[in-house]
């Protein structure tokens, strides 16, 4: 019978012993296969980051498998079947989330650039979700199945639901990550030396993109870019784009659209990158422009970028007002009680009257005027001359004070809150106002106003806004008008439903509310 002996001999032993011994003692310049230079630890460190798409993708797909799981699983387990045929109803439950993802993906809210950015990845996800309830109502109706009710009325719609929550909720952690320097995109941005500039300072303003402006390829000769304290480190010139991308493991590179080339050449750089697994971004140079504006048309051959309209009359601004009509009677009946509230504590707290009034312009230049609570003292505007060389705002278009003496201890409290701008429902619902819109301007704001900044006029005010969900106050002259002009060139009840959404954590955070 043969013996399996599972120790080793004694001079085998010592043998190793001995080798283990040498191996130890050895130079310390003998370098071992499985050691690695510092230049191949990075590297190797670079493509474990880049395997980040993948998960995030993965993690959509678990998000899109649980959302319509749950829902599934609580009517199975309520017995929650009232179908003549039970076996079908069954085989429908374990058929149903394969279907889900498979139309999710057909839908593309699996697609990897959509994720974690603007609004398309929660209409893919609300496409594919009335996709699966068509496909599943043709086919019972096709099938002659009594299909249960709890599927198409509480399953379907739950699903939806949990999944655009999900979706969410992983948006956020992934901004959070992004925050910290982890799963970002190393970008390279390609064009002329203003081009570049302003393009990766756009980039570098919206960290949550994940867009990591790792350097620039320039049209010209230099080393540095004048003027911007290498802020931005210049890596090559056009001809060394395949090489640098090799050699700072770039994932994607960025074309400005003033680079002056001929059309063959951009046409050249996507092939030169083809097997690189590195995505080519352009830049159409509308920077001010959101994706629904913009198509692509092919004219005689050649794809050129068809701009729409903004959505600023006719029927799109009819809805506009029927949604402020309806969400702003809605407003005030269930805040009348704490408006009381706080219009008596404003009275008791000092004299004068509860709310303040000051005249303010609106849609098309008219004037108008808009009610809050009173946060300051009576004589508030008499005392401003002596508080003018307090003013912290530099571009002096605003007097703007963190520790104003004027305000009073309730009003600060209102204002830390944005509570004091709760009697700006009135003017939603007296049509002065809208419930998101630019910032409601002074009269003396709009005479300094030049012609291009005159467009936040083309909108009613709001009570809420990109400037509010932004930072209000901390934000200097030039983003507020830059955030004022694009919500009016892009408007769409979509937007104005996201800036309400991010409405109450921009309140509870007080940030910039002063």
């Amino acid at each position: 019978m043969a013996i399996l002996r599972l120790g080793a001999p004694r001079r085998g032993r010592a043998a190793l012993l001995r080798r283990r011994t040498a191996l130890h003692d050895a130079p310390k310049a003998i370098r071992f296969p499985s050691q690695r230079s510092p230049e191949a630890e990075e590297r190797q460190r670079r493509r474990r980051e880049q395997q980040w798409q993948g998960w995030i993708v993965g993690a959509a797909v678990a998000v899109d498998a649980v959302a319509i799981a749950l829902p599934l699983a609580v009517i199975a387990v309520s017995n929650a079947f009232n179908s003549q045929n039970r076996q079908y109803s069954l085989g429908l439950v374990m058929v149903l989330p394969v279907l889900w993802l498979v139309v999710m993906n057909l839908s593309g809210a699996h697609e990897r650039r959509i994720l974690g950015l603007g609004s398309e990845e929660f209409k893919r996800v609300s496409d594919g979700a009335v996709r699966s309830a068509a496909v599943v109502a043709t086919s019972s109706f096709a099938l002659h199945l009594t299909l249960s009710r709890g599927i198409l009325v509480i399953a379907l719609p739950s699903a939806m639901a949990l999944d655009l929550l999900g979706r969410y909720a992983l948006r956020k952690w992934l901004h959070r990550r992004r925050s910290t320097g982890h799963f970002l995109h190393r970008v390279l941005v390609v064009g002329n030396v203003l081009a570049v500039t302003d393009l990766s300072r756009t980039l570098q303003r919206a960290p949550y993109a994940g867009m990591e402006v790792v350097g620039c390829c320039l049209d010209v000769e230099t080393d540095t870019i004048p003027g911007q304290n290498n802020e931005i480190p210049v890596l090559g010139n056009l001809e060394s784009i395949r090489t640098v991308v090799e050699r700072q493991n770039i994932t994607a590179v960025a074309v400005t659209s003033s680079l002056n080339r001929d059309q063959g050449w951009l046409r050249r750089l996507a092939w030169s990158l083809e097997r690189t697994n590195v995505d080519v971004l352009v830049s159409p140079g509308l920077t001010d422009c959101v994706g629904p504006r913009i198509h692509i048309r092919p004219v005689a051959g050649l794809p050129l970028l068809h701009v729409e309209q903004p959505e600023l009359s006719g029927a799109h601004r009819l809805m506009k007002a029927a949604f402020d009509l309806t969400m702003s009677v809605l407003a005030l009946t269930l805040l009348i009680p704490a408006m009381l509230v706080i219009a008596a504590s404003v009275r008791l707290s000092t004299p004068g009257p509860a709310l303040f009034r000051q005249v303010r312009i609106g849609l098309d230049g008219r004037p108008f005027t808009l009610y809050k609570f009173r946060t300051m003292h009576v004589d508030a505007e008499a005392r401003l001359a002596d508080l003018l060389h307090l003013n912290e705002r530099d571009d002096g278009s605003l007097f703007k004070m963190r520790l104003d003496p004027r305000v009073t201890s309730v009003g600060a409290f209102l204002r830390k809150y944005s509570l004091d701008e709760l009697p700006q429902l009135i003017n939603v619902l007296r049509r002065d106002m809208s419930l998101v819109g630019p910032r409601p301007p002074l009269p003396r704001e709009v005479a300094s106003y030049e012609a291009d900044v005159l467009r936040r006029l083309m909108v009613p005010p709001g009570l809420t806004g990109l400037w509010q969900i932004s930072g209000r106050s901390d934000l200097d002259w030039e983003e507020s008008v830059r955030l004022d002009l694009f919500y009016v060139e892009n408007w769409s009840l979509v937007l104005d439903l996201m800036i309400l959404w991010k409405t109450l954590p921009a309140v509870l955070r007080h940030s910039g509310a002063y």
